[in-house]
Parts: structure tokens; sequence; C-alpha cells
């Protein structure tokens, strides 16, 4: 079975060449977590330009769901790029822009009567979406959640509530969203017992924000994660979107769901939302549609799509390289990786939870399919975060050769391909271990 292999001191000699120059041109407002310059991958495995061997429980950030340089995605890729890169379906029609909407219609929870408007990324879908509710509902206000994450423009920035260096420099933001507390079990706000956490959100949505700050009927749309990604890899209880709909429908409040990082099979059903049983209005996508390649989707009903030429559009959305590996994507997803994401996520998911049998600080273990938190605390008592803990292990992990991500305060998250095997997890689960043995003897 591979194993990480790492030849050199970590950054290596030809890496720190590469980090001196990147220190120089590269804006210091990107977030790296540790010196890894990446040369080559190939599904989980990635290695970077000293050669040395890493395990990807990354995914390049939830995007790679067919894992690095997977040969369908690559020949698919080359077909489309031999015949057209660029037309800009702004001003064009080309069928794989039309394919690939027509194939989100059909596999978006609910009646195959939508729309979709393309885009780059996570941040211009939901930015889209936020610009529909309001001009189709013509309502000023929205909805979002705390620790919730929409992305860095400033209409999905607006939206977000993760971390305040998103917002710190940049105000004003936009107007008119209110956020609310997001139904987190593990620590439920208000500090209510975690069997009430629901109702408690959605009592204080009713009888705090729309008795005592907007009128329900000036609110456009409620935005949400149904797991939320940056926020901590947090999973709701099942039964708070079904409560959430049944408010707001009484006064045509749009649901706008977010599947960026949830989404496209990553949970082990196409979109998060199918785990909790409701049907939302819009639906944003990005991430693993396109297997690494640009790409941002919004799909909303199509009475919703009631704007005019112009209104809203983008020059590089729905490229038709992107498109057709998107289509291809979906292909591999729907013919054996969502259900591996299931299968592999169960055993992930076990064998992390055994972990905690051992180490006092993992407080939590949560998630679904192959998007999974482990939530590193000072005591399990008080739960309280413990980001210096969670970092040191991430670091040592990397010093072993096993990629991973940290997620909210004090989680890390394991977000790995969908075509990952049991033996690979088995491998990481190891070296995972390892590292949380050395900073524990380091405490």
């Amino acid at each position: 079975m591979l194993r990480p292999k790492i030849k050199t001191e970590l950054p290596g000699p030809i890496a720190k060449k590469w980090l001196d120059k990147d220190k120089k041109f590269i804006s210091p407002s990107y977030t790296r977590s540790y010196p890894a310059v990446v040369e080559k991958g190939e599904g989980v495995w990635i290695y970077d330009v000293d050669g040395n061997r890493f395990l990807d429980m990354t995914a390049g950030v939830a995007v790679l769901a067919t894992g690095h340089s997977h040969p369908e995605i690559i020949e698919t890729a080359i077909e489309q790029i031999k015949k057209l890169v660029h037309m800009s379906g702004t001003d064009f029609y080309y069928p794989a822009e039309i394919m690939l909407a027509e194939k989100l219609a059909e596999i978006v929870p609910g009646a195959a009567n939508r729309k979709v408007f393309f885009g780059n990324s996570g941040a211009e879908a939901n930015e889209a979406a936020f610009k529909l509710a309001r001009f189709h509902t013509k309502r000023p206000y929205v909805i979002a959640f705390i620790g919730a994450f929409h992305g860095r423009t400033y209409g999905a920035m607006s939206l977000s509530g993760s971390k305040s260096v998103h917002h710190k420099g940049f105000a004003p933001l936009i107007q008119g969203v209110i956020h609310v507390p997001y139904p987190d079990p593990y620590r439920p706000p208000f500090g209510i017992p975690e069997e009430r956490v629901s109702d408690a959100v959605i009592d204080y949505i009713d009888n705090v924000v729309f008795r005592r700050l907007v009128d329900p009927e000036e609110v456009a749309a409620v935005f949400f994660e149904p797991i939320q990604g940056e926020g901590g890899y947090i999973v709701p209880p099942l039964d708070f979107f079904r409560k959430l709909k049944d408010l707001i429908s009484k006064y045509g409040i749009l649901l706008v769901d977010d599947e960026v990082q949830s989404g496209m099979g990553r949970t082990g059903r196409m979109f998060a939302i199918e785990h909790f049983g409701i049907i939302p209005d819009i639906v944003t996508v990005a991430k693993g549609i396109a297997s690494g390649f640009p790409l941002g989707a919004m799909v909303a009903r199509s009475s919703l799509m009631d704007w005019g030429a112009g209104a809203h559009a983008s020059t590089f959305g729905g490229n038709p390289v992107s498109c057709m590996v998107a289509l291809k994507t979906i292909e591999l997803l729907e013919n054996g990786l969502i259900e591996n994401a299931e299968k592999m996520g169960h055993y992930l998911m076990e064998n992390l939870k055994k972990l905690m049998d051992t180490y006092e600080f993992i407080g939590d273990v949560r998630g679904k399919g192959l998007m999974i938190g482990v939530d590193i605390v000072k005591d399990r008592e008080s739960k309280k975060y413990n980001p210096g803990l969670r970092n040191r292990i991430v670091d040592e992990a990397f010093k072993k050769g096993l990629l991973l991500l940290a997620a909210g305060p004090s989680a890390i998250r394991w977000a790995p391909a969908l075509t990952v095997k049991k033996e690979e997890l088995d491998v990481a689960l190891e070296i995972f271990e390892e590292a949380l043995r050395t900073v524990e003897k380091r405490r």
C-alpha cells in the first residue's frame, strides 16, 4: 500500500525558493495552513516540488470530488479544449452550457422546471442568488446564520458570519442582512438543552427577528448551509430545516440552500439538503461540481428567474471546458462515487470516534459522508475551543505526510476525494493518531 514519503525537511530546498517568490508577488490575504508547494497529484496523493509524497485528505478544500487528475476528467477536458475553449455564454450559445443546465435542473431537489445561472465560484453563485432573491421579491432584507460562510465578494461576505477577519476593514457591508444563531447541537445557542435547539432558533426568528427587528413580509430570503463548512462542519438537527420552511413559507420568504461545500456527493447524497427532507427555492453549487475546473451555478425555480437580459451576467461563467467536465463529474458521481462517499464516510467516522476513548481533547466527531469535523477542545465539560492545539495537530500531520485543514474555531476537517479507498483511509487514520500522540506528549 502506498504511503507518504518525506525525503527532505519541510519545506524542502526547492519549495523554499518558491515560498520566497510567493512572499514577494502573491497577496498576503491568502490563508495558507502550511508550506506545501504542490507540483502534481493523482487520486488522493500529491507530490511537492521536492518530490515529497503526501496523502491528501483535503481534496483542494472539498473541490476534487473525483480526486487529482482523474483520467476520465482529463480526457473530457482535452477533448473539449480541442473543440472550443471559450465563447462566453453571456453573449453566445453553445451546447455544453445548455446540456449542463438541463442536467442540474434534473438533479437538484424538486421539480425539473428550473433555470440555471453560471458563474466561476461559490461566491459568485451566492452573489447571484442574493441579487435574484431581492429582484424577484422586491424585498430588502435577508436572513443568514452566525457561523455561515458564503464567500468573499461584497454580497457573499455580507451574508457570511464565520470570522470577523472577513469583515474587518471592509465596512460598510451590504445593508439588510440579519444574522441569527445556527442550531449547533454540540454547542447549543442560548445555553439550552440539545434536544430543544431547533425550536429555540425557530422561536428566536419568529419572536425576536420578526417581531422586533424586521417585518417578515420585508424579508426576501433565508440563506443557509445545510452543513456549515468554514463554520466548523456543524450538522444541525434533522428537523430544523423542515421547521424553518414551515415558518417562512407563511410569509413568502425564499429558502436559499448554499451547497458550495456540502453538495455534489460529498455527504453521501448528491446534495446535503436531501438528508433533511425539504426542497429549497434556490440552490447554489461550486467546488466539487467540476473536479477542480472553475465553475459555480445558481439553480432556481423557473418562476423566480424573472429578471431580464443584462440584469446579471458573467463573461467566463459556464465555460465550455468546465461545463463538459462537470457533466463527466456528475456521471462519475451517479455511477458509484456518491455511494462510496457514504460507505467510506461511515468507516472514517466510526474510526475517528474511537480516538475519543484515548484523547480527551477530542470533544466531538460529526458530519455526514466524507464531510467530517473533529472538534478539538480544552476539556469536554466546558467544550471551550482549542485552536492552538488544533493547529499543532494539523501541522504535525503535515510533517508526517498527511494533509488536513482547519474548519471553524477549533475543528479539523476531513474532506478527501470521493474516490478514496478504505486502505488509504487506514493510512490517514494511522498518521493522524501519530500526530495526536505527538502533540499530547508535548502538552
